[in-house]
C-alpha cells in the first residue's frame, strides 16, 4: 500500500475552494517514447504511465498539471484512464494557447476558435464537464514576450461566464501582463520558468505572494537540460540527498505560494521527486544554492 506523504504543507488558491498540496506533478513527459524530450505520440510503457499516475494521487498528490496539445491529446486520455472517476480533492489544471505541428512544432493557438476548440478538447479528453483551472500559455517557449493578452484572455473569461471552466491563470507572462490581465478577469495562479538557476521572477514570485496568487514554476528542474551545478552535488552530498531533491526542496521553501510540479514517466522517480518535501534546507545551504541565480545573472548579463 503506498504511503500517503506529508506534501509540505498546502495553498488555497484565491477566491476558490480549491486547496492544492504543495508538491504536485506535471505529466507532459508522460507522451512520446523517448521520455518525454519530444511530447509527442503515446509512451514507450502505457502501463508505467498509468502506474505513474496512480501513484503520485495515492501518495497525497492532488494537483495535475497537463495541456491537450501534450502528445497530443496523449497526456490527457492517460489521465483520464488511470485515475477517473476522479477524486474530489484532484485539481486538474490544464494550457491553451498552442497546439502541435505536424513536425512537432508548437505554434501559437490563440485565436477565439483555436481556444474553444482547445477546451472543448481538454472537456472531451480528460471526460470531464467543466475544466478546473485552465492556464493562458502565451509568449515563447521558454519566456514570454510583451503585448496585450486582453483578447485571448477575453475569451477565456467567456468560457468561464458559461461555465465550462472555472478558474483561470497565466503561463509565460510578464509582470505587466499580469497586470492587464486582472482587469480582465481573476488570476488564480502564474506558471512561469523557474529554478535555482534560472531567477529572473525573483521579484514577481514575491509580489505574486504578496496577493495570494500561486507561483507555479515550470521546468523546475532545469528542463530536457537538467541542472547541473558543483555546488548544488555538494549541498546534495551534505544532506544525503539527490540534486534534483535539493533543487525541488529549495523552491519549496523560496515561497509559500509556490507550487512544484516536477515530471516524470517512471514510479521510481516519482516516489525521489515527493521525498523532497520532506527535506528542510538549513540556512548556509540555502545561501549556497541561492549564490547559484546569482551566478548566473552575472553570466548572462557579461554576454549580452
Amino acid at each position: 500500500m503506498t504511503e500517503q506523504l506529508d506534501l509540505t504543507g498546502s495553498f488555497t488558491l484565491p477566491g476558490t475552494s480549491m486547496t492544492l498540496n504543495r508538491m504536485g506533478y506535471g505529466a507532459m513527459q508522460l507522451a512520446g517514447r523517448d521520455g518525454g524530450k519530444l511530447v509527442w505520440g503515446p509512451p514507450r510503457d502505457v502501463d508505467e504511465a498509468i502506474a505513474v499516475l496512480q501513484e503520485a494521487v495515492a501518495s497525497g498528490v492532488n494537483h495535475i498539471d497537463t495541456a491537450d496539445y501534450y502528445g497530443p491529446h496523449v497526456t490527457n486520455q492517460i489521465i483520464r484512464k488511470a485515475l477517473s472517476p476522479y477524486p474530489d480533492d484532484l485539481v486538474i489544471v490544464t494550457k491553451l494557447g498552442a497546439r502541435r505541428g505536424q513536425d512537432g512544432s508548437w505554434p501559437h493557438a490563440l485565436s477565439r476558435q483555436e481556444l474553444i476548440d482547445g477546451v472543448h478538447d481538454n472537456l472531451r479528453n480528460l471526460g470531464v464537464d467543466v475544466l478546473d483551472v485552465v492556464n493562458l500559455r502565451v509568449g515563447g517557449m521558454m519566456e514570454p514576450s510583451e503585448g496585450s493578452i486582453e483578447e485571448p484572455l477575453s475569451v477565456l473569461a467567456e468560457l468561464k461566464r458559461r461555465g465550462l471552466v472555472r478558474h483561470i491563470g497565466l503561463s509565460n507572462v510578464t509582470p505587466t501582463q499580469f497586470s492587464e490581465a486582472r482587469t480582465v478577469t481573476d488570476i488564480v495562479c502564474v506558471q512561469n520558468f523557474y529554478n535555482l538557476a534560472q531567477r529572473s521572477d525573483d521579484a514577481f514570485v514575491d509580489d505574486l505572494a504578496a496577493r495570494g496568487i500561486a507561483y507555479v514554476p515550470f521546468f523546475p528542474l532545469g528542463g530536457f537540460s537538467l541542472l547541473q551545478s558543483s555546488a548544488l552535488d555538494r549541498v546534495a552530498a551534505s544532506l544525503e540527498a539527490t540534486p534534483m531533491q535539493v533543487a525541488l526542496a529549495w523552491l519549496l521553501q523560496r515561497s509559500p505560494n509556490m507550487l512544484t510540479i516536477p515530471g516524470t514517466s517512471s514510479v521510481k522517480h516519482l516516489r525521489e521527486n515527493l521525498r523532497a518535501a520532506a527535506l528542510k534546507l538549513p540556512p548556509d545551504a540555502i545561501a549556497t544554492l541561492n549564490a547559484i541565480g546569482e551566478r548566473v545573472q552575472v553570466a548572462r548579463q557579461s554576454n549580452q
